[in-house]
């Protein structure tokens, strides 16, 4: 499925700059017809930021991003790696944003060059999205030594196209993504050092270039890659946990086990942590694990005007996690000003006349893997993941499984009969005594479950029903209901 959107963006989306696109990106996400008066500030240009911005702007808001660094995009391209985020992709996605009309103020640090309370005293409200931008490191002997890196500050100077000097030997200590993009990356070196000054040049026009913080620094998977592109020739990742538990929870190590590793330079991708001391002494609350204490659903504060979300808010996760965030957050702040969206209207179940399962392609063809960059071609800053052709596309998008179809019981004209559970090939429908379901249910009712999950939508059920009890329906409108 995410490489299927993939191929619909590349053909349609703000990426694709040729005519035969005929920008149709924009009929979709185009500038607001009219503007509201409330203006609202968002802090931190990385996939939080910009998805807040972006929904925000298309409501009418004057929205204002202010960004630490000297280009948007954040972790997007401080430190997700080249070879896994096309520069040209996301130089073209932040454009796209920027051009709805957000102002953009680059080399803005929150507690430096501005204040919470400046901003909530010049705005309507106050999206803080500001990343967790500080690495954390270890409390062993050398653990400050020169040579040892924390991952995300490895990841920043090498997309950023500074030298830095890795020798051969290479240790990353972390089990996730991040690791292995600083393993990745040290292999790399060198085109990153042959790339980087082109790069840094061609980018500090700041606000439509693309950059900022890290958004889903995935976790010390990440981190080796890149070590291994600047240049390494031994690179070796340490991880706490084994190979099928990484990345993992919390752990427990042992202190009498110790080993000594010879290396020219040392990467801890062992998480990040979130700058709360630029909040200020007037800041939101923060939660026990150090982040800004947010509902989980609107990302509101403690304070009033002020929102949150990303991995200021949740810690670090991935990419699209931050993206939904900043849109949630955007939805709540449109509401808190009386504003609706489509989805606060409600949808409705419409039953479908033309359907059944054994007559669709899932099973008929294999799923369609995406092409990959052969392994041995991998070491200069080339995308590693290359995406669908058309004919690909086509061929595995026809196996959808329409799992937005659903089997809905019209309880009226249930005769419990169970045909439906006897026909059913994968065995997820039942017929158990009420109280099993139900502690407080009259004795002697019957209640008839399905597992959802497991159901594979092949309508036999409906089919077999004697009294038309059962339908598949497809819900309308924006929203499933729970």
């Amino acid at each position: 499925i995410r490489a299927l959107k993939r191929f619909v963006t590349e053909q349609f989306g703000p990426e694709r700059d040729d005519a035969a696109a005929a920008r149709v990106w924009e009929k979709v996400t185009a500038p607001p017809a009219s503007d509201r008066p409330e203006r609202v500030a968002i802090v931190g240009g990385g996939p939080a930021g910009l998805a807040a911005a972006h929904d925000l702007r298309r409501l009418g808001y004057r929205v204002t991003v202010f960004e630490a660094t000297d280009k948007l995009g954040g972790a997007m391209w401080l430190g997700i790696p080249e070879y896994r985020l096309d520069r040209h992709v996301l130089d073209a996605d932040i454009s796209a944003i920027v051009d709805l009309g957000v102002e953009v103020r680059t080399d803005t640090r929150l507690g430096v060059d501005i204040t919470l309370e400046d901003l909530r005293a010049d705005h309507d409200a106050v999206f803080l999205a500001i990343g967790a931008t500080l690495g954390r490191g270890l409390d062993i002997e050398g653990g400050d030594a020169d040579g040892v890196f924390k991952a995300i500050e490895f990841l920043i100077n090498m997309n950023r196209g500074f030298t830095v000097d890795i020798g051969e030997r290479v240790l990353v200590i972390g089990g996730g993504d991040v690791a292995m993009d600083a393993a990745r990356t040290a292999l790399r070196a060198a085109d990153y050092l042959t790339a980087g000054s082109a790069d840094v040049t061609a980018g500090s026009a700041g606000a439509t270039s693309g950059s900022g913080e890290r958004a889903a620094m995935g976790d010390a998977i990440d981190v080796a890659r890149t070590a291994a592109r600047a240049g390494a020739r031994e690179i070796r990742i340490m991880s706490l946990e084994s190979r099928d538990e990484m990345p993992a929870h919390d752990a427990v190590f042992d202190e009498d086990d110790r080993q000594i590793v010879e290396a020219d330079t040392v990467i801890l991708a062992i998480g990040q942590a979130i700058d709360l001391e630029s909040l200020g002494a007037d800041g939101p609350d923060i939660s026990p694990r150090r982040t800004i204490a947010v509902d989980a659903e609107t990302g509101a504060t403690s304070l009033a005007d002020v929102w949150a979300g990303g991995d200021a808010a949740k810690g670090p996760r991935t990419l699209i996690d931050a993206i939904a965030d900043g849109r949630r957050a955007a939805a709540a702040i449109h509401r808190s000003f009386g504003g609706t969206l489509p989805d606060d209207e409600p949808g409705h179940m419409v039953e479908l006349r033309q359907f059944h399962r054994l007559d669709d392609l899932y099973d008929g063809r294999d799923r369609v893997e995406v092409p990959m960059l052969d392994t041995g071609r991998r070491m200069g800053l080339a995308e590693v993941e290359l995406g669908f052709t058309a004919e690909q596309a086509r061929c595995e998008a026809n196996r959808c499984l329409r799992c937005f179809a659903n089997i809905e019981l019209d309880v009226e004209k249930c005769v419990l009969c169970a045909l439906c559970a006897d026909v059913c090939p994968v065995d997820v429908i039942s017929l158990v005594p009420a109280e099993e379901v139900d502690p407080d249910a009259p004795p002697g009712r019957t209640a008839l479950l399905l597992d959802e999950s497991r159901c594979i939508r092949c309508a036999l059920c409906i089919e077999r029903c004697p009294p038309d009890a059962l339908s598949m329906g497809m819900w309308t409108g924006i929203g499933v209901p729970t």
